[in-house]
């Protein structure tokens, strides 16, 4: 229901939509008005949609795309493109239109009849990866803001390493009220100021407008003096005066910090009844309400037709930056780095990676090291940082406790970009987001690092990522209540679970050294999703006798086969992994025999054949151990398994005490495996 505040608004809004609508209809007003009749015509078409923003943002958005924004329609991944970012991504019609109208490929008019239908390019909020010029997933609002920080903090790296004549773009966002509204975007916002990343720019959907009503009743303060406060330069400008928004795009593009300028508009910009409400915000205008508003926008043609004079000067915008790829593509066949730059930014690993691991992981089986694994993880990355200039780390205010950093990895620095550790402060989910916009920029391989309770913070990031199917790494360490007296507040318990059931993720947790440097191979191949190392607090044993191949690379493999029939198959992940090769040591003294499988990821395990996953899981009864739920575990113990885990929350204590407390230990482990016996 409208509050009183949202129809006094609501009258204001109409006075002030007359005003504009006076004034005289430019070839600007024009362009920006197609976007507007495309909007109102698809929004119509799936009689579902978010027409408000795009209606509102349209005269914002053409003056962006038309002489500033740096693009080429013809070639969508053109390197050093400006990056756009619609982290408003429910108002995707904006985008749809201007891809549509600049002539971007997959954008045709068919798409936009079909827009949110089925395998339509035009889903209901901008999908990575469903038609050219989309950058990113977006919808979940904030997440493209602070992507988009990643993003731009990429250009700037690869900027200080390759130079200007090759890294010199700048990236922009749309974002909304409820994008400023979202905890993330004071994350975003605070990083982005202390690095001073002035090539970043917001414009601000100010309508003040959501779904409830007016803003006012939620929120009071001024984003502006926040963003002032972060270190962002700031302005406010009329939405729907092309001068005042060339003038600040202006005023940004020369800024030394990022900027984030207030466009006031009208939300639902033409609607004679509906605009400057809730009511446009995420429904169809209706039949009398879109024919009042083409009125008023003087638009007197059928749904999805675009005057030839209107499309031509799209296109005119959709090729405005050819000249300028093109000389930039003279400088690459010219530039001394031109095969190393073009290497990282189509994704090829380099020479010797491979090599450098295989001699370091020999190492390992002679040296029997016994390590946490997020020791082990540390030492893995002393051999990947020198072997893959493009890995770049960094760990939310953990680094200590991450092990993220090593030797000779510098720190990224306001103003100097070239070093390659992130410190991203306590900031979880802005890293996650972060990680996921250096990631979506390309030409690097980026890893976060935090608690793994704390991936609670970032989850929305990962998913997101898991979404678009883009690497990003996640070093998660501290997994479970091994971490001991910090306790229940810091010990993970469902989140391995969780995770396991999200698609697209690939959780990795290792069980000794070995395991850890083929958990980090894993991930640096793997570019269909995110990845996420869990990792222990606790030292654990060396458990491999060999270390050719990468044996994790199937999920579970048998560590130890039973020398003679099974009486049961052990299965266990990470820490627990020793704890199981204990109590088979422990059995076959008693003349029991047992296998015991190291299981370190169940995505991996699971997409095995099934000969294969019988040949591992063995026809025996089957015991699972793992310091965490048991929720999923069924899968590979089956309904009459036994699972030895924890079946709530942690405690303080020091770990072994902790892990004597919960049974999850080697006498427990024997005892179950009697039983079945039984």
């Amino acid at each position: 229901m409208a509050s009183s505040g949202d129809i006094s608004g609501n009258e204001a809004a109409l006075a002030r939509q007359a005003e504009v609508l006076a004034r005289p209809v430019t070839e600007e007003r024009l362009m920006a008005n197609a976007i507007r009749a495309l909007t109102i015509d698809a929004v119509e078409a799936a009689k579902v949609g978010h027409p408000g923003m795009p209606l509102g943002m349209a005269d914002v958005a053409t003056a962006l795309w038309r002489k500033v924004l740096k693009y080429d329609a013809a070639d969508a991944g053109w390197w050093d493109r400006d990056r756009f970012v619609l982290s408003a991504g429910h108002g995707s019609m904006l985008l749809y239109s201007l891809l549509h109208l600049t002539g971007y490929e997959g954008m045709g008019l068919d798409q936009l009849r079909s827009f949110r239908q089925l395998e339509s390019h035009a889903a209901g909020h901008p999908e990575y990866g469903d038609a050219p010029g989309i950058e990113m997933t977006t919808g979940p609002l904030g997440q493209g803001l602070a992507s988009a920080v990643g993003m731009a903090l990429a250009e700037r790296h690869l900027a200080a390493k390759f130079g200007k004549s090759l890294v010199d773009h700048r990236t922009w966002v749309i974002a909304g009220d409820g994008c400023l509204m979202e905890g993330v975007s004071h994350e975003a916002g605070s990083l982005a100021g202390h690095l001073k990343l002035n090539k970043l720019t917001v414009l601000w959907d100010d309508n003040s407008i959501s779904i409830d009503g007016s803003t006012a009743m939620a929120v009071s303060e001024d984003p502006l003096k926040r963003f002032a406060n972060y270190g962002w330069a700031v302005k406010r400008v009329d939405g729907h005066d092309f001068a005042q928004v060339q003038a600040a795009l202006a005023f940004a593009q020369k800024s030394s910090k990022p900027t984030i300028i207030a466009c006031r508009t009208i939300i639902g910009f033409s609607a004679p009844t509906k605009a400057g409400t809730a009511a446009v915000h995420g429904a169809a205008l209706g039949g009398a309400e879109a024919e009042g508003a083409k009125k008023a926008l003087q638009w007197p043609y059928l749904p999805f037709v675009v005057p030839n004079e209107v499309y031509a000067q799209w296109h005119e915008a959709g090729t405005r930056s050819a000249p300028t790829r093109r000389a930039w593509l003279k400088r690459l066949a010219k530039h001394p780095q031109r095969a190393e730059f073009e290497r990282v930014m189509s994704g090829r690993l380099p020479e010797g990676w491979v090599e450098a691991m295989a001699v370091y992981k020999a190492s390992l089986l002679e040296s029997k090291p016994k390590l946490a694994t997020r020791q082990a993880s540390q030492k893995a990355l002393e051999v990947l940082i020198p072997a893959i200039p493009e890995l770049i780390g960094g760990s939310a205010d953990l680094t200590g406790s991450n092990l993220t950093q090593v030797k000779g990895q510098a720190s990224i620095e306001p103003g100097n970009y070239a070093g390659r550790y992130i410190h991203y402060g306590v900031r979880e989910f802005g890293m996650g987001c972060a990680v996921s916009g250096l990631s979506l920029h390309g030409g690097l391989i980026p890893y976060g690092g935090t608690f793994f309770v704390f991936s609670d913070y970032m989850r929305s990031a990962i998913r997101l990522a898991a979404l678009m199917r883009i690497r990003a790494i996640h070093v998660l360490t501290h997994d479970s209540i091994g971490l001991g007296e910090d306790g229940p507040t810091h010990q993970p318990i469902e989140h391995l679970a969780s995770f396991r059931a999200m698609p697209n993720v690939l959780v990795l947790r290792p069980g000794d050294a070995i395991e850890t440097a083929e958990a980090w191979e894993l991930a640096i191949k793997n570019t269909t999703g995110p990845t996420l190392l869990v990792l222990s607090r606790q030292a654990v044993p060396a458990l491999r006798d060999t270390a050719n191949g990468n044996k994790s690379a199937r999920g579970a493999y048998v560590l130890a086969e039973a020398e003679g029939p099974r009486a049961a198959t052990i299965i266990a992940t990470g820490t627990e992994v020793s704890l199981a090769i204990a109590a088979r040591k422990t059995l076959a003294a008693e003349g029991i025999q047992v296998a015991v499988v190291s299981a370190p990821s169940f995505e991996l395990f699971g997409k095995q054949d099934a000969a294969y996953q019988k040949e591992v899981l063995g026809t025996a009864p089957r015991i699972g151990v793992e310091a965490a739920c048991g929720f999923g575990w069924e899968r590979w113990i089956g309904n009459d398994g036994q699972f030895i885990g924890m079946h709530g929350f942690g405690a303080s204590a020091p770990a072994e005490v902790l892990y004597e407390h919960f049974g999850i230990t080697e006498a427990a482990i024997v005892a179950a495996v009697k039983q079945e016996r039984n």
